[in-house]
C-alpha cells in the first residue's frame, strides 16, 4: 500500500497519512466501531486504556480475516471530550509504524453508555 501525502498540501497535523492507496486485488474488512469494554463487560476509566482495548478487540476481529493492526489503511475515531485526544493519539500511535494508516478523529456528545471515551473504527486491507 502507498501513502498518500502531497507536498502541494499542508502536513497532517499529527502521525497519520492524508491517504493511502491500496492496489487492485486486495481484500478489504470494515470493522464497526468498538468501545473500550473488555469480554468480561469491564470498561478502564482511562481514555487511553479505553483506546488500547479498542484496538485489542480490533486485532481479534481482524484476526478472524487473517490480518492484523498492520493491514490498517484507514480509521474514524471518536472521542467524547478534548481531554480524551492525547490518550487516544497514544495508543495510535503506539499501534502503527510508518508509514501511519490515514485517520480522522472527531470529538462526540457521547456513547450509548456515559463510561465510554473512545470509539474506534477501521478499515483493512491485505492480499
Amino acid at each position: 500500500m502507498t501513502p498518500l501525502t502531497p507536498p502541494s498540501i499542508a502536513k497532517p497535523f499529527a502521525r497519520y497519512s492524508h491517504g493511502i492507496a491500496v492496489p487492485a486485488g486486495y481484500r478489504l474488512v470494515a470493522c464497526s466501531g468498538q468501545l473500550g469494554v473488555a469480554a468480561d463487560g469491564t470498561i478502564p476509566e482511562d481514555a487511553r486504556a479505553q483506546a488500547d482495548l479498542c484496538f485489542s478487540n480490533i486485532a481479534a476481529i481482524l484476526a478472524e480475516a487473517d490480518m492484523t493492526l498492520a493491514d490498517i489503511v484507514r480509521i474514524n475515531a471518536y472521542v467524547t471530550d478534548r481531554a480524551h485526544m492525547k490518550g487516544y493519539m497514544e495508543s495510535r500511535d503506539a499501534h502503527f509504524a510508518t508509514p501511519p494508516p490515514a485517520s480522522t478523529l472527531v470529538i462526540v456528545s457521547g456513547f450509548t453508555l456515559p463510561a465510554f471515551k473512545v470509539e474506534i473504527e477501521v478499515l483493512a486491507a491485505a492480499l
